[in-house]
């Protein structure tokens, strides 16, 4: 007799059945856009329906996720509201520049994220997650897994690419992204009617206090670089930091585009990868059965291969865990781009000036690309079914020229920390831990993810 469980459903809101009024819509678009969407955007393959600000395409099917990313790009740009969110944030940081300044950004940091490199953070990703641990030694009770993982992988990145040299103390940075992400991170009303830009936006006046420190800490952190490159310059670690300082001259970066960048890798380079971690502790700590083969995998490989740089491949089960936690609650829940010109795809015109949404939150769960889309089911990516995944059915690091440059350190990353994590120690749910899924910047678990800690 099947004695196999009921796959585990993790949170998430309920598909709308009748479209909200205009007011409803603003309110829900500010509050956590997750719940904006209503049961045709789970089953066909686009809608256009004419929103507030003109006309809006939510793009679900695969081949037109590809031509809007990759086979027509260039009659694509960032999406007017994403801007408006996004650029006083990161101004000209990579996620939000484009064009030349863009190109510029790109071919600056290809270098660190080539395979030898992010090979060679696999030790300080290991001795970063090790010192981490060390932390739940004494703990007897709860802790917010959701916090915690901020502060890891904020170690990793301040040891990784700024080889621990970023002018900030991990506690009040952990808590300032997350005021940051509760201000500025979010869509204003104003901008939603595409209203003119001299309106000030109250998100942003609430933000700025929070936005200067962001600003300062990156400030401090390129003049402590340039003054170590300038006193010892045979004694410089060649990482991030010191690539993106000198790509900057008359034709490469200027210094404001370099402290653009590293606000951009401090502030939402790091967070994506922190919220998918939690989201991945979560899954597993409420589907235990998911757990032990897990836990097994972990054990097996940590006593045979030391070399971190090997357990991306050697752990099938961990890397598909998380890889199913961020189709769940992808880190970047939208992906937004607006058409130069106007154009047909099949039978959809596209106007000028659209909003084209390509929504990984919705594509994740459309219900003619996944079998039981809302479970927890980490044999979807296991060796031999991973493969028969559509490439633009699954969008964790977007696609195209923009795919997200660290995706292959944030995969490393993310396996490392759960090998080490989940070999010491187990995550247990408690009457606390009711998280809901918000869109802000990323998805995050509102009331954070308390869990209790035990030795294993």
């Amino acid at each position: 007799m099947d004695t196999a469980p009921a796959p585990f459903r993790p949170p998430a809101p309920t598909p709308r059945t009748s479209p909200p009024s205009m007011l409803e819509m603003i309110r829900i678009i500010y509050r956590n856009p997750l719940e904006l969407w209503g049961e045709p955007s789970y089953n066909q393959p686009w809608i256009l329906v004419n929103g507030v600000g003109g006309p809006l395409i939510v793009a679900n099917d695969p081949g037109l996720i590809r031509h809007v990313l990759i086979d027509n790009v260039k009659n694509y740009k960032l999406a007017t509201v994403r801007q408006k969110v996004l650029r006083p944030i990161l101004r000209d940081g990579l996620l939000t520049a484009e064009g030349e300044v863009w190109r510029r950004s790109r071919k600056a940091m290809a270098p660190v994220f080539t395979p030898r490199h992010i090979f060679g953070f696999a030790a300080p990703m290991l001795r970063r997650a090790e010192l981490f641990a060390e932390r739940y030694d004494d703990v007897d009770g709860v802790v917010d897994i959701a916090q915690d993982m901020t502060l890891l992988t904020f170690d990793i990145l301040a040891e990784t690419l700024f080889s621990n040299e970023i002018a900030a103390e991990p506690g009040s940075f952990g808590h300032e992204i997350e005021r940051l992400f509760e201000t500025m991170g979010r869509v204003d009303p104003l901008d939603i009617l595409r209203a003119p830009d001299w309106l000030p936006r109250f998100t942003h006046i609430r933000g700025r206090r929070t936005m200067a420190f962001f600003r300062k800490i990156v400030s401090d952190t390129a003049d402590m670089r340039i003054a170590r490159m300038r006193k010892t310059p045979d004694d410089v670690p060649e990482d991030f930091l010191t690539l993106l300082l000198r790509a900057e001259g008359k034709d490469g970066l200027t210094r404001q585009e370099v402290e653009d960048n590293i606000i951009t890798f401090i502030g939402a380079g790091h967070e994506t990868t922190a919220r998918a971690l939690g989201w991945t502790i979560y899954c597993l700590a409420e589907a235990p059965w998911e757990r032990e083969p897990i836990e097994a995998e972990i054990d097996a490989v940590l006593k045979a291969e030391p070399d971190p740089v090997k357990w991306l491949d050697r752990m099938p089960l961990t890397r598909a865990a998380f890889e199913e936690a961020m189709r769940l609650y992808p880190p970047a829940p939208s992906i937004n781009r607006e058409p130069i010109e106007p154009e047909t795809y099949k039978t959809l015109k596209i106007p000028r000036g659209a909003q084209v949404l390509v929504m990984p939150w919705v594509v994740h769960r459309h219900r003619k690309l996944w079998d039981d889309p809302n479970a927890f089911l980490p044999s979807r990516f296991h060796p031999g079914n991973r493969e028969k995944i559509d490439r633009f059915q699954y969008l964790p690091f977007g696609a195209g020229p923009r795919v997200c440059i660290g995706a292959s350190f944030a995969m490393q990353e993310a396996v490392i920390a759960l090998a080490v994590l989940m070999s010491r120690f187990r995550f247990d749910p408690v009457a606390a831990t009711k998280p809901w899924p918000v869109q802000k910047l990323t998805t995050q678990p509102q009331g954070g993810l308390p869990m209790r800690v035990t030795r294993r």
